[in-house]
């Protein structure tokens, strides 16, 4: 099961320049992904879906946001953005904390892991953030 569907890539594509495209990550963002190939892109898209799976298996096991198992996952999260697309900030990682369950899209593909994954992650993010 993927979280993220590739299909519309284009689209939100243009949605992110129109919001952030003046901004210093996604000015980075695009000078780090320029040259990846559909391979990569894929194999990143999964890397990310497994994190959402472990967040939903934290949820599942009826861990908290504020469990060592969740804040390592922000973490890790934090790394796989940093490593792959732009420097994530603690602001920034706040800012898509926020995003994951204010925008349908991301809640409903993120929640397909379990019931209620998009706000444990939210939350989990925010305590991280406020550390």
């Amino acid at each position: 099961m993927s979280a993220f569907d590739n299909n519309k890539f284009e689209k939100y594509k243009a949605e992110a320049q129109e919001n952030w495209g003046n901004t210093d990550a996604y000015k980075e963002h695009e000078e780090k992904t320029r040259n990846y190939s559909e391979h990569k892109r894929n194999e990143l898209t999964e890397q990310l879906d497994c994190i959402m799976s472990e967040f939903a298996a934290c949820l599942i096991n009826e861990a908290t946001p504020y469990s060592a198992e969740a804040q390592s996952l922000v973490k890790k999260l934090q790394n796989h953005i940093t490593e792959n697309y732009y420097n994530c900030t603690n602001g920034i990682l706040a800012g898509l904390g926020q995003l994951y369950i204010a925008d349908e899209r991301f809640k409903s593909n993120i929640d397909k892991h379990a019931d209620g994954t998009a706000n444990f992650i939210s939350e989990a993010i925010e305590i991280y953030c406020r550390k």
